[in-house]
């Protein structure tokens, strides 16, 4: 099949892109950055260098193609310490402009990466962006089949806690205890997309995707010992102190105030009653796997 790669080769896009290859199909990675052109031919696939806010280009790019994977990134809109960017509009923008491409080019069959809490407009903080654009492209016309994939929190998330751990010997977030709550791996991610896409493709359809259970207790256990360090906890702080902390660094406020308002949710088990509704199966790479991968990060 003839597949549209959108995201560029991040840690969904990079082994999405070569595992498609692998099997056979031809893949065109769009990507905003020029210099990501060899690492994309690297990997057998063709690149497509532009802009997602360019509406043109990617209805030129989508045109012929059976399957685009469809994503939107905080990173691809600009910078969490730009105090002037509006990342909500950044979000809007970026599915219209999906929108009228995919409508322009006459694709037929859609993979969109979402995210848990996608399912409600309100109660998740940041993750509302999704629940906006997964409508956006729900404004497609009927015959426009579309895939949502809505994965629970990443894995490489907690790579965020780093700093943390090395200034203050602790994870520190404005939840914690013994209540379990799913994870997953970019990994896990890239597979389940491949999956979906080489199965038949019928109206609008929703996956949840997710590796483990953990509870932030555990995952200081299983993080603390990977490192080296037996004792690590994890912290719980409240949701003045998470968003002052934030604003002192200098985090856009609207990024601020949504990662608070969306720990608050999984604080309460909010984020996470739809996805329990709809408990997928999980995916093979464990917090043990991944603790590998982030002791070498902490080493390094």
């Amino acid at each position: 099949m003839n597949i549209v790669i959108t995201g560029s080769l991040g840690n969904i896009g990079k082994p999405l892109t070569a595992e498609l290859v692998q099997k056979g199909h031809t893949v065109t990675v769009i990507s905003s950055k020029a210099e990501r052109l060899k690492d994309i031919e690297t990997l057998g696939a063709k690149a497509s260098i532009g802009s997602m806010k360019d509406a043109d280009f990617l209805t030129k790019t989508f045109t012929g193609a059976d399957i685009v994977y469809l994503m939107e990134a905080w990173e691809g809109i600009g910078s969490i310490f730009d105090q002037d960017i509006d990342f909500t509009a950044g979000f809007h923008e970026i599915g219209n402009n999906y929108k009228k491409a995919v409508t322009a080019s006459g694709v037929k069959n859609i993979v969109h990466l979402s995210s848990v809490g996608a399912h409600s407009a309100t109660g998740y903080g940041s993750l509302s962006v999704h629940y906006d654009v997964e409508n956006i492209l729900k404004q497609l016309p009927d015959d426009v089949s579309i895939k949502f994939m809505r994965p629970v929190g990443f894995y490489t998330n907690l790579f965020r806690s780093l700093k943390n751990i090395k200034e203050k010997g602790a994870i520190i977030s404005t939840y914690g205890g013994d209540k379990k709550e799913p994870w997953v791996s970019p990994l896990d991610i890239s597979s389940a997309i491949v999956e979906e896409m080489e199965l038949p493709f019928q109206g609008r359809t929703v996956r949840y995707i997710a590796s483990d259970e953990a509870s932030p207790n555990e995952i200081a256990k299983i993080l603390g010992e990977a490192i080296g360090k037996p004792d690590l906890k994890w912290l719980e702080i409240s949701d003045e102190q998470m968003l002052d902390g934030m604003l002192a660094m200098g985090v856009n406020p609207e990024i601020a105030s949504g990662m608070v308002e969306m720990q608050a949710s999984q604080r309460s088990g909010l984020l996470f009653e739809d996805f329990y509704r709809h408990k997928p199966a999980f995916g093979k790479t464990k917090l043990t796997d991944f603790a590998k991968q982030f002791a070498l990060a902490y080493n390094n």
